[in-house]
């Protein structure tokens, strides 16, 4: 939970149907808490709706019904500035593909968000994403681009850049998908500590059911609504 009790995620009855007759639904109902200091994976086969609730979760898409709680706070009725606003200070997003902006660097590409927040004067910004290099493991590579960097670097260079700007909560969207064993298991274990070492709150979207094995709560999907949730082997609480 946040320093004030609140989960870092909670959904209550969320729903998201694409209009049409009749219309589809993506998600029915889904209902769950995310806390602070976890790695929680939802799996479930294809199409059964995980990526469209984690966009919810994300408040990149917003839900046709029900409510959700950002650390205790509603916002269901914020407009899209806000919304932008808020995911700009307190998530961050790792997807399957890297989407590196291919003429940057590594380092230019952290600094975006850093620099699209406007928190930090150039020098502290560029100090920080240095900083999350080096964390990640991607000491020496500040100076290449996408193209000069393997798949895993360019994934942790994306996980670099989804901190940049200190989130609470990191989601991910098949972030392994298109990584080796090895890389896989290193950005896995990546994002665990994120959770357990940092204290955020960290949400995988996975078909890797080692990965969700492992994860200390798993949420189940089945035709856009949740069936399951129970702790993984990865569980660290008592």
């Amino acid at each position: 939970m946040s320093a004030d009790g609140n989960p870092a995620l909670e959904a209550i009855a969320l729903r998201r149907d694409l209009p049409g007759d009749p219309p589809a639904t993506l998600v029915a109902d889904a209902s769950l808490s995310i806390e602070r200091g976890s790695f929680t994976t939802i799996i479930g086969p294809s199409g059964c709706g995980k990526s469209s609730l984690l966009y919810m979760l994300g408040l990149i898409d917003r839900p046709t019904g029900g409510t959700l709680l950002v650390e205790g706070r509603d916002v269901s009725g914020m407009d899209g500035d806000a919304r932008a606003q808020l995911r700009l200070e307190r998530f961050g997003f790792v997807f399957q593909f890297h989407f590196l902006l291919p003429e940057f660097s590594a380092l230019e590409n952290v600094m975006l968000p850093i620099r699209r927040l406007g928190r930090l004067a150039p020098a502290d910004g560029k100090a920080r994403a240095m900083d999350l290099l080096r964390a990640t493991g991607l000491d020496g590579k500040e100076h290449k681009t996408p193209d000069r960097l393997s798949g895993g670097e360019r994934q942790r260079v994306a996980i670099a850049r989804a901190l940049a700007n200190d989130p609470a909560l990191i989601l991910g969207d098949e972030p392994t998908g298109n990584l080796d064993s090895h890389n896989s298991q290193r950005v896995v274990e990546l994002l665990k500590a994120l959770a357990h070492e940092e204290g955020r709150a960290v949400v995988c979207v996975t078909h890797d059911l080692s990965i969700a094995d492992a994860s200390d709560v798993r949420i189940s999907m089945l035709d856009g609504r949740v069936r399951s949730i129970e702790r993984g082997k990865g569980n660290s609480a008592p």
